[in-house]
C-alpha cells in the first residue's frame, strides 16, 4: 500500500483493486450461489454480500450455507442451511450459481484449461483435470480469476479445453449456448470481457499503476482494446474498512497479489 488520504486510510493496494473487481462480478446478482475459487475472489464475494448484493448465498467451501459473512480463515460462522452435493448440482444445472474459477490457460474466445500442459496424449505437465469445468461453463455464468497475468496463461490456443469458450459453444449449437456466459476475466493487471461482435476478449479496465503496454506484452494474443480504457474503480472508504477490518484482517489477499 502507498500513500494516505485525508481521512488517514492508506491508499488501496493492487490486491484491493482486484478484490473490488471480483466483487463487481456479483453486483445485483440476487439470490444465487456465489462460488469463488481463490483468496481474492472469496474476499470479493464477501464484500459483495456485505454491500451491494446482500442476497448472495455463500458456502463454507463444502456443504454448509453461511448465515453471516465471517472473516477469512475463521470457519463458516453461523450456518443457515445444508447444501448437499446433489442440491449443489441442481443449482448449477439451473443457472443459479456464478462461479469464479482459475485458469492455467485461457484464450481469446474464453476457452479455459486446467487439465494439462502439452499434448493430451503425452502431456508435459499434468494439472487438476477437467473436473466440473464443462458443466460450469455450459450451465451457469463462469468468470475467471488469474492472479499472475502472463503470456503463458493468456495463450492463442489452450492445450486442452476444460471450460468452454464462446466459439466452441456456438459450434455446438443452442443446447450449449442457452445458458453459456463468461461475464469477465479478472487478473492482477486488469479486467477483461467478451463484449465484442465476435465474442473475443476485450480489455475493459486497467488497474491503477498498470500500463496498456504491460497488458499487451503479457498476453499471447491480440486483445480488443477500446479507444478509451478506464481504470478499475477505486474501493470506497467503507469498502476498504470492510476488507481490512472485517473480511480479511490478516491480509491474505496481499499474499495472492503482492504489492
Amino acid at each position: 500500500m502507498s500513500g494516505t488520504g485525508t481521512t488517514g486510510i492508506a491508499a488501496a493496494s493492487r490486491a484491493e483493486y482486484c478484490v473490488v473487481a471480483c466483487a463487481e462480478a456479483w453486483r445485483g446478482a440476487g439470490e444465487i450461489l456465489a462460488a469463488p475459487m481463490g483468496t481474492v475472489p472469496a474476499v470479493g464475494a464477501r464484500l459483495a454480500r456485505l454491500t451491494f448484493s446482500p442476497d448472495l448465498l455463500l458456502t463454507d467451501g463444502e456443504a454448509m450455507l453461511m448465515g453471516d459473512t465471517p472473516a477469512m480463515g475463521t470457519g463458516p460462522g453461523s450456518v443457515e442451511g445444508w447444501l448437499p452435493f446433489r442440491q449443489h448440482l441442481t443449482l448449477t444445472a439451473t443457472g443459479r450459481r456464478h462461479v469464479m474459477m482459475g485458469a492455467s490457460q485461457i484464450d481469446r474466445h474464453g476457452n479455459q484449461n486446467i487439465s494439462c500442459i502439452g499434448d493430451w496424449a503425452r502431456p508435459a505437465r499434468q494439472l487438476l483435470g477437467v473436473r466440473g469445468a464443462p458443466v460450469n461453463t455450459l450451465n451457469n455464468p463462469t468468470s475467471y480469476w488469474i492472479p499472475k497475468h502472463s503470456a503463458r496463461v493468456f495463450v492463442e490456443h489452450v492445450d486442452m479445453v476444460s471450460g468452454v469458450g464462446y466459439e466452441r459453444a456456438a459450434a455446438a449449437g443452442p443446447s450449449a449456448t442457452r445458458y453459456h456466459r463468461v461475464p469477465e476475466v479478472i487478473s492482477d493487471l486488469g479486467v477483461f470481457d467478451f463484449e465484442t461482435p465476435d465474442r473475443t476478449m476485450r480489455l475493459r479496465s486497467l488497474h491503477p499503476g498498470v500500463s496498456l503496454e504491460q497488458v499487451t506484452g503479457a498476453t499471447g494474443f491480440a486483445l480488443t482494446i477500446p479507444a478509451e480504457v478506464p481504470f478499475t474503480r477505486e474501493p470506497t472508504e467503507a469498502e476498504l474498512r470492510l476488507i481490512r477490518e472485517v473480511i480479511d484482517p490478516n491480509g491474505l489477499r496481499e499474499r495472492e497479489v503482492p504489492a
